[in-house]
């Protein structure tokens, strides 16, 4: 994949910028101060790196004859629109014919596209884009809302993907800022000929090392691991988003799964305190997070696991009112007999599959809140409030002697295992064999493998991740999907094709709840579980002190031959390798930075 990296400059460069307009306007009095030092209050520098990557291939022409030269947007090219003879490439419409070509960028990416003109446009002419993170996308029309059963559902909710532009003449645009990986060019004006040089997509991104890394004797799981990472590497924009096309905001239950994965492959990034910030701040008490009970716990227990990964005790002490007063708050939905009593407050909610359940969303808001409380209990220690610390175990435990009927749910029989509300034995025998992969989805899954590893049943969890994830890599994903079922993609064609008539085209026919058709996001970083849950149950990386100050290493290879990888750390990158001996035995190497305690 070609790629032009768009250096942008330093901070260092851009106050020293700023600072010389001070300068100059005390020199010549052109620039009153003010007009300067209300630019600089105004101003932003973007965390952001950009790149322009070259296309990978063309997806479909829709006539040879009208679209000429097509191939030559495959081309590294130079950036720059010039006088002169030159071999572009041009669409033209004839004779009520929309001509037109898709795209393909080779992998999923966050940003919008940049189009070059040449000397054949001496005028402007209209172009109709359709960004998509499928094929099946950038070839349908924008029609309902997506949410309540119109077919396909394709919009431009949150991030436009479907409209038209002017193209210059003699020069290049700018334009777009979604999620996608192709992109479908139609000239929009009858009988007409636009002639374009290049055409490269605008890739935006944290310029951010992988720290963490995971290989083994299987390269589906090497992929799987890989395609988690990157997934929620493409939601670390502005703010830590949800999805990259679709819904493009900030929620915290989704959160927790992403705030896992760039624990284990970047180490601390200003983005999560960042974005746990701004959930404080736009909720305030008494009001929950994104109008969810379940999503106020979850930023709890963000607040829990951020730091004991990574030992920001300065950070934690400035979310000790707002926390404080949260846990309070919730202390008084659980009635005397220690059940959670949440109804008519917020949305009750774990997740989408399991949203009709009401037996299961209660068994899943006890656990969680089981949960919310032990962990706040241990903050409320580092702390120093040992009166705080006392209430929130005594709720805790009092409510961890509660057990209710998970009714067979994946989702709540999991929390109920991680809360120690279920033996992780008994959910894993009775609830999470029987149900099946078929049972998983994108966002629980992740604690669905915490409870089968708890439960000891390291291998079906491995099995798990091959079939479900692994199902999207199978159809094209190069990124994980906000929603997955594995039934209906039997007999469904690859994402990056046009769908033949005798398949299913997955993207288009399929979903439900909120993500129906082309609506669903194909980049969600709540399904990026498998890459924090293999680091840390088959490389064995358990963190028990904040900062990693202590590790302790139990590896669990299953079938595996070998596994080795790295681990970011507070005071430097842990390595380990497992090998599995003839015997059965494992032989571990580790390498492991000074100050940090290996068990």
């Amino acid at each position: 994949m070609m790629i032009h990296l768009n250096r942008q400059l330093s901070i260092k460069a851009v106050v020293f910028f700023l600072l010389s307009l001070f300068s100059v306007s005390s020199l010549i009095g052109q620039y009153p101060p003010t007009f300067t030092e209300k630019m600089i209050a105004k101003a932003t520098v973007d965390s952001l790196a950009r790149v322009y990557l070259t296309p990978q291939r063309i997806v479909w022409i829709s006539s040879d004859s009208l679209v000429q030269n097509a191939d030559i947007l495959l081309e590294k090219g130079t950036g720059q629109a010039y006088f002169g003879r030159q071999t572009v490439c041009r669409i033209t419409n004839k004779n009520g014919s929309v001509s037109g070509l898709i795209l393909d960028f080779g992998k999923e990416i966050q940003g919008g596209v940049r189009i070059i003109t040449s000397q054949s446009n001496r005028v402007t002419r209209k172009v109709r884009l359709r960004f998509g993170e499928s094929v099946s996308e950038t070839c349908s029309d924008v029609i309902g809302d997506g949410t309540s059963g119109t077919e396909g559902g394709a919009t431009n909710h949150h991030a436009m993907r479907d409209f038209e532009i002017a193209l210059p003449g003699y020069g290049n645009i700018e334009v777009g800022n979604t999620g996608f990986r192709f992109l479908r060019i139609d000239l929009a004006e009858p009988d007409a000929m636009v002639a374009i040089k290049e055409v490269k997509a605008i890739a935006t991104f944290r310029d951010i090392p992988y720290l963490g890394s995971f290989k083994c004797n299987d390269s589906l799981l090497n992929k799987i691991w890989e395609t988690g990472a990157y997934t929620v590497h493409l939601c670390m924009q502005d703010y830590l988003w949800d999805g990259i096309k679709r819904d493009r905001m900030v929620w915290a239950g989704d959160m927790h799964p992403e705030v896992m994965t760039i624990s284990t492959v970047f180490g601390y990034n200003e983005v999560v305190p960042k974005t746990l910030d701004f959930l404080k701040d736009y909720t305030p008490l008494p009001a929950f997070m994104n109008g969810i009970p379940s999503y106020s716990m979850w930023w709890v227990i963000m607040q829990h696991d951020w730091y004991i990964y990574h030992g920001r005790k300065d950070y934690l002490t400035e979310q000790k009112e707002y926390m404080l007063a949260l846990l309070d708050k919730f202390s008084r939905y659980v009635d005397d007999e220690g059940q959670e009593n949440l109804r008519g407050i917020g949305f009750r909610f774990l997740d989408w599959p399991s949203v009709r359940d009401t037996a299961a969303i209660h068994a899943g808001l006890q656990a969680l809140m089981t949960m919310m409380f032990e962990k706040g209990s241990y903050l409320c220690r580092v702390l120093n409030e040992p009166e705080k610390s006392e209430k929130y175990q005594k709720l805790a435990e009092k409510m961890r002697k509660v057990v209710p009927n998970p009714n067979g749910s994946n989702q709540a029989g999991s929390l109920l295992a991680l809360a120690g509300i279920m033996n992780p034995e008994d959910v894993d025998q009775e609830i999470l064999l029987p149900n099946g992969v078929g049972a998983y989805s994108s966002f629980y899954g992740y604690y669905m493998l915490q409870a089968q590893a708890l439960a000891g049943d390291y291998q079906n969890a491995l099995n798990n991740v091959r079939q479900f994830w692994g199902g999207m890599l199978k159809l094209g994903a190069t990124t994980f999907w906000e929603e997955f079922n594995l039934k209906e993609a039997e007999n469904a064609a690859p994402i990056d094709n046009i769908v033949p008539a005798v398949k299913l085209d997955y993207h288009y026919s399929t979903g439900a709840n909120c993500y129906i058709g082309l609506r669903r996001s194909l980049c969600h970083g709540w399904a990026s579980g498998p890459t924090p849950w293999l680091s840390e149950y088959i490389l064995g990386i358990k963190v028990l002190e904040p900062g990693c100050k202590k590790i302790k290493i139990e590896p669990h290879l299953g079938d595996l031959e070998w596994a080795e990888g790295t681990f970011p750390t507070p005071l430097g990158v842990l390595y380990v390798k497992h090998i599995k001996q003839k015997n059965g035995k494992i032989k571990t190497e580790i390498k492991a930075p000074e100050g940090v305690e290996i068990l």
